[in-house]
């Protein structure tokens, strides 16, 4: 994500009551300090409702004076910093990764935890591929950081590789061997490569830990992280069983899920729990007629828990303006006047296209107007020929940053491929295409459909991963919707160059539009 759009999530996080925002990795490139940097000025600054304090703002850093210098330097603006340092302490690890031995591992965390403290006063330590580590090494190194001033300890299954019974254990062991445990927080960060990344967690909680490390939809490397959804509802369901709490308003759960979707260009799977689209569908009939009879049969949570609205008709088309601020403020949106005049407009546009609009179209149609990039090129008009007979053709017309349309005609395999290579054509911006998925938002031929996809820049555009140690180019997710499929999968594609364009700096040089970009205003 670009560091605009790490504001947005940063945002939306504090208003669901997260406790920690890990804002991002400060040493990876100069615009995730940035990132960082931001959403500890404004968001670990800015007070929540019910006078809450705001978040702690962290920064990860490995285990090397620079990382840390980065991080500190991102977080120090933030009303509660943190520094959040690393290193491995698998046998695996060690030997072919860091080419260190124990007593070497031992020092480094010794002296880079207390370097880390002296700069921050909250620093939280991770003793990498913590689920393979030999136990009482872990004992050994974590007494170490705790010594040089850690304040929490995070346990990471890195590769997803524990049980739930093996994890839990391995915390109680933690809390049990470990010199001076009491002064700290034990934290768990699980990944899901076995598909128990959550089973895990709880495992972890239940056996003393009191920080879970998690991602909005589970998002993450490779089958990804413990989704923050499901540990929060978990909680919350089954409260009689582990007797503790989150400061989490579950309410907000399924407009974050959609926003980190539509951002990131990683479409949320149907059957995913709790924020699927499947989660509180009930086909078979047996469960409809259960259902109907009283809705815990089938239902341990209620849709509104997690912000599914149950409203089937929400406006129409002689509805007004104020109408449709009010619903969207009973949605969770708070539109400024510009703002609303816009949606206003949109709305409009689609009432003369469906009779029936819900409030899944009107999510829609906010999600598409709100996650959209600082807009360089815009789509002006589009269209296309496909069949069985002749070649599928699409003719293109962007607005450009310099004022001008710009028309191109182009073929392809299918309508698809010709509009992208056509808007290809026009911006001159080299680009791969790494995913595509199109839905439709509600029932009926007359559905908005909604496109996401993600894009792969060139090797001009580079960052580093904090783990493997090792640069990668960047990718880019775009997000479109419209009652025209094509036009929506254009849209899409667009809101992904564009977002491609910021960052190769491709566009935007001059004063106007570079700080519109960099400062994210509207």
């Amino acid at each position: 994500m670009t560091s605009v759009e790490k504001m947005e999530i940063a945002r939306g996080l504090a208003r669901l009551g997260v406790d920690v925002i890990e804002a991002g990795f400060p040493a990876a490139s100069p615009d995730d300090l940035e990132a960082v940097r931001r959403i500890a000025k404004d968001i670990g600054n800015a007070p929540r409702d019910n006078n809450r304090t705001p978040p702690a703002i962290c920064g990860l850093a490995r285990a090397n004076k620079n990382d840390i210098d980065k991080a500190w330097e991102a977080v120090q603006h933030a009303k509660h910093p943190r520094t959040h340092t690393f290193i491995a302490t698998s046998d695996i690890h060690m030997k072919f990764k860091l080419k260190m031995e124990r007593p070497q591992v031992a020092a480094k965390v010794a002296e880079m935890v207390a370097y880390a403290r002296s700069l921050c006063p909250d620093i939280e330590f991770s003793p990498e591929d913590a689920g393979r580590s030999e136990p009482d090494f872990l004992y050994e190194v974590l007494a170490v950081a705790i010594q040089a001033g850690a304040t929490t300890l995070n346990i990471p299954d890195t590769v997803g590789y524990t049980t739930p019974d093996e994890f839990g254990a391995l915390i109680a062991g933690i809390i049990k061997n470990t010199k001076g445990v009491e002064n700290c927080i034990i934290s768990v960060h699980c990944h899901n490569d076995l598909g128990m990344a959550t089973a895990n967690t709880l495992a972890g909680i239940r056996a003393g830990a009191r920080q879970a490390e998690v991602t909005i939809n589970g998002i993450g490397e490779r089958a990804g992280n413990t989704s923050l959804e499901e540990v929060v509802m978990s909680l919350q369901t089954r409260k009689p069983v582990f007797q503790l709490a989150t400061g989490v308003d579950s309410t907000q759960l399924m407009r974050m899920s959609k926003m980190v979707s539509n951002y990131t260009g990683i479409v949320v799977q149907p059957n995913k729990a709790v924020v699927g689209a499947n989660a509180f569908a009930h086909e078979a009939g047996i469960h409809q007629d259960g259902m109907l009879k009283h809705q815990q049969t089938y239902e341990i949570m209620r849709p509104e828990d997690v912000g599914v609205s149950q409203t089937r008709l929400v406006l129409g088309k002689h509805s007004g303006r104020h109408a449709l601020k009010v619903r969207l403020a009973e949605l969770g949106y708070n539109f400024n006047d510009a703002e609303l005049d816009k949606a206003f407009a949109r709305f409009k546009d689609l009432t003369d296209k469906k009779k029936i609009i819900t409030d899944a179209d009107l999510e829609a149609l906010v999600s598409d107007e709100l996650f959209q990039p600082r807009e360089i090129f815009t789509l002006d008009g589009l269209q296309v020929a496909c069949g069985t007979i002749g070649l599928p053709t699409a003719t293109v017309r962007l607005s450009g940053p310099d004022g001008k349309l710009h028309v191109q005609a182009s073929l392809g395999t299918g309508p698809v491929d010709a509009a992208y290579k056509a808007i290809d054509a026009i911006t001159k911006i080299p680009a791969t295409l790494l995913e595509f998925s199109v839905h439709a938002v509600t029932e009926g031929i007359d559905a908005l459909g909604e496109v996401t996809v993600r894009i792969q820049g060139n090797s001009a555009d580079r960052s580093l991963n904090a783990q493997r140690e090792d640069e990668h180019r960047r990718t880019f997710g775009g997000h479109g919707a419209d009652t025209d499929i094509i036009v929506a999968a254009a849209k899409a594609y667009l809101s992904a160059v564009n977002k491609l364009l910021v960052a190769t700096g491709e566009y935007g040089t001059t004063p106007d539009v570079a700080s519109e970009v960099q400062m994210g205003k509207k």
